[in-house]
C-alpha cells in the first residue's frame, strides 16, 4: 500500500530517449554495423529497438545479417555510443537536465534505470557536471529487462521505498509498460516513437519548463490509484 504524501519517495528516469537523446547514436552505430555485413538498416528497422533491452537488440541484428554473438553485437554497439557521447558530450533532452537539478535541490532521491550497460550509464553520469543520480540500475543489472518491472522494483529496493510512491519517467512503450507494470506513477514524455494508447498515467510533450513541483503535483494525482 502506497502512502500519500506531498512529494514522491523518488523519481525513476529511463536514460536513452528521455534524460538523453541518444537514440541517434545508437541508430547510427546499429546501420554502421548492419551495412559492414552487407545488410540493410532503415530508420523504420530501428525503431523496432526503441525501448528494448540491448540482448534483444542483438537477436534482431542477428536476422539482419550480423554475424556477432549476441555479447559481442551488445559491446561493440555500447563501445560506439560510448565513444560519441565522449566527443560530443551528453546530449540532454530538452528541460531534463534542470528538472534533475532542481529535483536534487528540492531534495527528492532519483534513480536512472536503463537497458544500456552500466558502463555506459555510468559514462553518461560522470558527463553531468552535478551529483545527479543516488544510484544506477542497467541493463546488465537484472535477468529481466523492461517491460518487465524488474529493473524498477530493483531501483524501490536499493532505496528503499514503496515502489508505488516513485514517479518512473519514459519515453517509449516498452519502458512506460515497465513502469505501470511496477506499480509506479509513470509519466511518459515521448521522443522518436508516439506513446498515444501507451497506459501512461499522463503524457507530457516536452520536460522543458517543467519542475519538482509539477512531479510533486503529477505524483499526488495518481498517488490514489495506487494506495
Amino acid at each position: 500500500m502506497g502512502s500519500v504524501s506531498n512529494k514522491p519517495s523518488a523519481v525513476l528516469w529511463d536514460m536513452d530517449g528521455t534524460l538523453v537523446d541518444t537514440e541517434p547514436y545508437w541508430m547510427d552505430a546499429e546501420t554502421v554495423l548492419v551495412e559492414s555485413f552487407g545488410g540493410t538498416w532503415t530508420h523504420e528497422d530501428a525503431l523496432q529497438l526503441v525501448g528494448n533491452g540491448l540482448h534483444d537488440s542483438a537477436l534482431i541484428l542477428q536476422r539482419y545479417g550480423v554475424d556477432m554473438e549476441a555479447d559481442a553485437i551488445v559491446q561493440h554497439l555500447t563501445d560506439a555510443v560510448a565513444h560519441r557521447l565522449r566527443s560530443e558530450g551528453v546530449p540532454f533532452r530538452h528541460g531534463a537536465r534542470e528538472l534533475l537539478a532542481d529535483l536534487r535541490a528540492n531534495g527528492i532521491p532519483t534513480a536512472l534505470v536503463t537497458m544500456s550497460l552500466r558502463r555506459m550509464a555510468l559514462d553518461v553520469v560522470s558527463l553531468i557536471d552535478f551529483d545527479a543520480f543516488d544510484l544506477v540500475v542497467a541493463g546488465d543489472d537484472v535477468a529481466r529487462p523492461k517491460p518487465f518491472p524488474d529493473p524498477y522494483l530493483r531501483a524501490a529496493e536499493l532505496l528503499e521505498i514503496d515502489i508505488a510512491d516513485a514517479v518512473v519517467i519514459e519515453d517509449s512503450g516498452t519502458g512506460v509498460a515497465a513502469g505501470r507494470a511496477s506499480g509506479a506513477v509513470t509519466l511518459g514524455v515521448p521522443h522518436i516513437v508516439s506513446l498515444d494508447g501507451s497506459d501512461a498515467h499522463e503524457l507530457w510533450p516536452t520536460l522543458a519548463g517543467r519542475t519538482s513541483a509539477d512531479i510533486r503535483d503529477l505524483a499526488g494525482r495518481h498517488a490514489k490509484e495506487n494506495a
